[in-house]
């Protein structure tokens, strides 16, 4: 995985788990929904880059 895409996927994680967070606090579950689908955006794109660096050997 490169080390760019990883630093913007970790970005987006982090992201989304604040803007969780934030819902939460202030009882606002549209912000919520939005943090957990940043959260899982991340997720399939690590995810991706596992996958393209197993077939390519990279590590």
């Amino acid at each position: 995985m490169s080390a760019d895409n990883d630093i913007k996927n970790t970005a987006q994680d982090l992201l989304g788990k604040g803007k969780e967070a934030l819902g939460k606090v202030t009882d606002n579950d549209s912000l919520v929904a939005e943090g957990k689908a940043d959260q899982a955006k991340a997720s399939v794109k690590k995810a991706g880059e596992s996958v393209k660096d197993a077939l390519t050997g990279d590590k």
